[in-house]
């Protein structure tokens, strides 16, 4: 697999299950003033290393991907599962990918009326020279699973100049065609924004270009993109843009249109999150560079606001990790999406720091103040949240983390699907 975040720091490295060596000490979770509880932990063969958002139903099952793990021989690891569990955190079914049909699902899942789910993987399907031959072991799909976790592979990708490497959240219109970014692939291997239509057809309907030649386009689209009533797609790039650092761009009737291209300093840099957007149309996302904090080289990552002001964009920064001693607020939030309640409050999760550096669960209210709900420790209560969070009715919120947890494949843990209770 072969995704490679930016991230400032040369040492800093990215591969799917890092070198997480289980503590020889499990600590208990943290009492704090939410309740929070463990509802599964991945033990390998039902799974390992979630870095995808979760979905859930209206009776309460959760549903969603782990990178690693099942019964899969793309490697000791395994090729990696779609899940269901149900409210109470028991594994309905799960479905572990074999590598032709798809390998590395980095993104969760999307869940339509009828109950199906569709994904992407980030590795697996058709082999070409263009994604690195046998040895990269395919250029990733978008599948389908059914009801039951039946899976359809819907499109296998074929490298530049076709997309390359999907790790995208898709988003589906009335019509019922997909929507998505692979970070590699198209016309310029910089990624590109695309179409699955119901018959499984693709349509690149945007390829990045970069800096410089590209005018100082983006470059490299982890995430997948948002949907607005008009039809129009909204994304981030982590790289590009015209000081290198990323953009928020518009995809509308075939053309893009950049909205606003980050500086990598006290604005953020790097933005690598699923947008979330609000009904005045504003938009909030999370970089994981930048900032005001000095702590980190190249800043410990920003929550930004982007706001339409006539035919021009502003952005707002919102808050900058790092800005408490020892880092216990959190350092570089990843993937995303936020979510936002009706007062205006954003939930989210930084990879890094808190109280152990394994990451926390935090709440940004309308003011700019942030609490932390949960620092993880590294034990039982799991590790390193990648991906953002799901809100139930009730304000409960729903994670993963992508290490921590029970010890799997020997000297690896395989992370756990979390509930807070505020």
């Amino acid at each position: 697999m072969r995704s490679q975040k930016p991230f400032p720091t040369a040492n800093m490295v990215f591969p799917i299950f890092l070198t997480l060596l289980l503590a020889s000490i499990v600590v208990a979770a943290q009492t704090q003033a939410t309740k929070f509880n463990v509802l599964h932990t991945f033990h390998g063969a039902d799974g390992g290393s979630p870095m995808g958002v979760l979905v859930r139903d209206a009776a309460g099952n959760i549903y969603g991907t782990t990178v690693g793990g099942g019964t899969g021989k793309c490697s000791k690891l395994g090729c990696g599962t779609a899940f269901k569990l149900n409210r109470s955190g028991q594994q309905v079914w799960v479905h572990s990918f074999g590598g032709g049909d798809g390998y590395g699902p980095d993104a969760g899942l999307l869940r339509d009326a009828a109950g199906n789910l569709f994904g992407t993987t980030l590795d697996g399907g058709k082999v070409t020279k263009t994604c690195g031959g046998a040895q990269a072991g395919g250029c990733g799909v978008v599948f389908r699973l059914d009801r039951n976790g039946n899976e359809t592979v819907l499109y296998k990708f074929k490298g530049t100049p076709d997309g390359d490497s999907p790790e995208a959240l898709l988003v589906e219109d009335k019509a019922g065609n997909l929507y998505g970014t692979t970070y590699e692939g198209g016309a310029e291997g910089l990624g590109a924004v695309l179409k699955i239509d119901t018959n499984g057809k693709e349509i690149i309907l945007h390829s990045f270009a970069g800096p410089p030649d590209g005018g100082g386009d983006g470059a490299l689209s982890y995430q997948g993109v948002i949907r607005d009533a008009a039809g129009d797609l909204y994304g981030v790039t982590a790289g590009g843009g015209v000081y290198g650092a990323g953009v928020v761009y518009k995809v509308a009737g075939g053309k893009e249109t950049l909205l606003y291209s980050f500086t990598g300093g006290s604005d953020g840099g790097g933005p690598n999150s699923v947008l979330l957007a609000d009904v005045n149309g504003n938009l909030y996302g999370t970089t994981q560079n930048g900032g005001s904090s000095t702590v980190c080289d190249g800043g410990c990552g920003t929550v930004f606001r982007l706001s339409p002001d006539g035919g021009s964009w502003t952005e707002t920064v919102l808050y900058s990790f790092c800005s408490v001693d020892g880092c216990v607020d959190g350092e570089r939030p990843i993937a995303g999406p936020l979510v936002r309640d009706s007062a205006g409050n954003l939930y989210g999760t930084t990879y890094f720091s808190g109280t152990n550096d394994d990451g926390v669960v935090f709440k940004l209210d309308a003011s700019g103040k942030e609490t932390v709900l949960h620092s993880f420790t590294g034990g039982a209560d799991g590790e390193f949240p990648y991906a953002g969070l799901v809100r139930d009715s009730s304000g409960n919120l729903y994670g993963t983390t992508q290490a921590g947890g029970a010890r799997c494949y020997t000297s690896y843990t395989c992370g756990v699907v979390f509930k807070i209770t505020p």
